[in-house]
């Protein structure tokens, strides 16, 4: 039997590969965190997602000299012009947490009701070759700002954000259904064909 290719995410998070790896459960890779040595060369992010994605996959691919895997995402609400965006993991500046940016954002969209509160996930991903070739996907989740954080689940903005359609927090979905849901997911959807074509398939 054919041993599935390894396919490199350019990140050292092992949560991160985690939800990857359920997100590509059925595509055949094998998946690894990329090395510190992999990841020294990774440039700074930039305000655009496809240019943080393909920046961040690029890098990788060369270092290791295998596929690699990345993306970059963000929260964008309408009452604060798409902001934070791609900045949403450093909204409001290095010394909060998850809990302190969710904090911040509710802050700012205190007297702002209805339509204000419309928002969307966004996330680009791309897979990067290491013969130069990198595809790229965007997937969005869109829904709307709660006035305060509901549930023990998942990470980030999760626990203020209802998905269109829906009447619970993402934090407070059971991960099968967030992640048929993620604008992760759908953007990794999108390179379900480029992975598989990397084992023959």
């Amino acid at each position: 039997m054919v041993e599935a290719p390894r396919v490199v995410l350019a990140s050292s998070n092992p949560g991160k590969l985690r939800e990857f790896a359920a997100l590509l459960a059925g595509v055949p890779v094998r998946l690894r965190n990329a090395s510190p040595e992999e990841l020294a060369a990774l440039p700074e992010e930039g305000d655009q997602y496809e240019a943080n994605a393909r920046a961040k996959a690029v890098t990788v691919a060369q270092a290791s000299g295998l596929p690699a895997l990345a993306d970059d995402s963000g929260l964008e609400v309408d009452g604060l012009g798409g902001a934070p965006g791609p900045l949403s993991a450093r909204y409001g500046g290095d010394p909060l947490d998850d809990a302190g940016r969710v904090a911040r954002l509710l802050a700012a969209l205190a007297e702002r009701p209805g339509a204000a509160r419309n928002a969307r996930f966004v996330c680009v991903a791309a897979l990067a070759l290491p013969d130069g070739t990198v595809h790229i996907r965007r997937g969005e989740c869109p829904g709307r700002i709660l006035p305060e954080p509901r549930g023990e689940g998942g990470f980030g903005y999760d626990p203020v954000f209802e998905p269109e359609g829906h009447t619970r927090s993402l934090a407070e979905l059971p991960a099968d259904l967030k992640n048929s849901l993620s604008h992760r997911g759908r953007a990794l959807a999108g390179l379900t064909e480029e992975l598989t074509r990397l084992s023959g398939g």
